[in-house]
């Protein structure tokens, strides 16, 4: 293994720190450590000062926020990607993108192997092999959780301290937690029992609706093309704008999440989200589109948008079939535009406004009032004919009971 190199997925954390020192320590080569910002709002200084203490041979730190907004993020929300009608995929998001520069990172320094810090019974193990697999076919591919006797988060905690390694977490705290620019996720520890609510001092994004101002927010959200471009006809850059919609709706009580989901490996667990920014853009997103949508195209995306947080979920993102629905889904917010106005209070959503100069809905034709473009008497035709097999099904059915 002499001269071979290992290019590491590192966060930071217990698990990535404890495997910069096993890997060198188990295969005898340098190992690389890369580390992606998919705003996780780190010391990134820090980290990496970290991972060269851990044993890294190398450290890379790669600004990913704006390619995560613009190819992964913006695809969220014109699909309104949520898994089980709650998890709004921000790791399974952000994976995908991270397994993208690690393997660019592994080609770059001719790597042996690269690796990951996902468990046996995650759904990331998949997501970055998937992702390694499709940029770098040819790299090993080693998964520590996958192979060490390491066990439990405790063993890993001892392993820590009898090598010296620098870590954040305790025994007193041992719950994971995962964050980047669009959710932080924690799970395990106290979570693992479902009847344990999470503490307050654990979330870092939001209030508790509870606490939230007593005051209603208004504020207005603009899109074009499906993709959000202005809040309250102030225009940011991607980054921006979802770091100030996080701001805004976390101090709402706006964007939590508690939830057993159905994990790819076939366990369920337990997760609690933080994702205000992304509950906010989906919401409004949403509103849009049943303003300027057909009714038929709106049902069937509706159909393809569960089948698209399904692909996200289990890392499937670098497929065909993944960018098929992109395609069908890029068609349909060609009019996704316009501006949609909520009020926030309390942990609350209300859309209180919409508007598009692609609107579909008419007044005129709504209305209850007397109106000249809908003549009434014309429903009964199109109910005739509606209910036409309705109809001729009962007939023919009542005239073999009679036989």
């Amino acid at each position: 293994m002499k001269n071979k190199k290992i290019v590491l997925a590192y966060s930071g954390g217990l698990d990535t720190s404890v495997m910069i020192r096993w890997l060198k320590d188990k295969y005898r080569c340098d190992i690389i450590a890369c580390v992606v910002d998919v705003g996780q709002m780190e010391d990134f200084n820090l980290i990496k000062k970290r991972a060269l203490k851990s044993g890294a041979k190398k450290v890379y730190i790669i600004d990913a926020k704006e390619e995560f907004v613009k190819e992964y993020l913006y695809s969220a929300i014109k699909s309104n990607a949520i898994y089980e009608n709650k998890y709004l995929l921000g790791t399974a998001l952000a994976r995908p993108l991270i397994a993208k520069k690690v393997a660019e990172i592994g080609i770059k320094e001719k790597a042996y192997a690269l690796s990951h810090g996902a468990t046996g019974k995650g759904n990331d193990q998949v997501r970055f092999e998937l992702g390694f697999k499709y940029f770098a076919p040819e790299i090993k591919i080693i998964a520590p959780w996958r192979q060490w006797n390491i066990r439990s988060r405790s063993e890993e905690i001892e392993y820590a301290k009898k090598h010296n390694i620098e870590i954040s977490v305790t025994k007193e705290k041992p719950y994971s937690s995962d964050a980047n620019l669009w959710h932080i996720s924690y799970e395990g520890g106290i979570l693992e029992d479902q009847n344990n609510p999470p503490k307050e001092d654990m979330f870092q994004l939001t209030v508790s609706p509870q606490k939230a101002p007593s005051e209603p927010v208004f504020i207005e959200i603009e899109f074009k093309k499906g993709i959000p471009v202005r809040l309250n006809n102030k225009k940011y850059n991607p980054v921006e704008l979802i770091h100030r919609l996080n701001e805004i709706a976390g101090k709402n009580g706006i964007g939590r999440v508690d939830i057993v989901e159905n994990r790819l490996i076939g366990i369920k667990s337990r997760g609690v989200y933080e994702t205000p920014a992304g509950t906010l853009l989906i919401a409004s997103h949403r509103e849009l589109e049943s303003l300027v949508l057909d009714t038929e195209t709106l049902h069937y995306k509706q159909i393809l948008e569960l089948k698209y947080a399904e692909l996200i979920y289990y890392g499937l993102w670098y497929t065909n079939l993944r960018e098929c629905i992109d395609a069908f889904i890029n068609k349909t917010q060609e009019y996704v535009c316009g501006k949609i106005k909520l009020k926030l209070y309390k942990g609350n959503i209300i859309i209180v406004g919409r508007e598009s100069k692609y609107s579909l809905y008419s007044k005129k034709l709504a209305t209850f009032e007397k109106d000249e473009l809908f003549n009434q008497k014309d429903a009964e035709g199109f109910i005739n004919l509606f209910g036409l097999q309705t109809r001729f099904e009962s007939l023919l059915r009542k005239r073999k009971i009679n036989k």
